[in-house]
């Protein structure tokens, strides 16, 4: 649906792939795909309004190893995929 940009991935995320062997390309690709994960229904409005509005876009998703973040930047420039405690 959009653009992820550049690839950005925290510390913490890069400790998960090489502590639990985690793969972050799942979530990407859902994310690109306008399934926003767990979030609340007017965040999930909020993405799909920014997709139109070139609007930075949120998702969240729950995983065994915790909730992960992933965020598109309005200019579709970067996309990073952090944990929630490195916000």
């Amino acid at each position: 649906m959009f653009e992820l940009g550049t690839i950005v991935v925290s510390r913490g995320i890069i400790e998960l792939m090489e502590s639990k062997g985690f793969n972050i390309f799942p979530l990407l690709g859902r994310h690109a795909k306008g399934d926003w994960g767990e979030i609340a229904a007017e965040d999930a409005a909020e993405n799909d309004l920014a997709l139109s509005r070139y609007l930075r876009i949120f998702s969240v998703y729950h995983t065994k190893e915790g909730h992960i973040w992933i965020i598109t930047e309005a200019d579709r420039s970067a996309t990073t995929v952090l944990l929630p405690s490195e916000y």
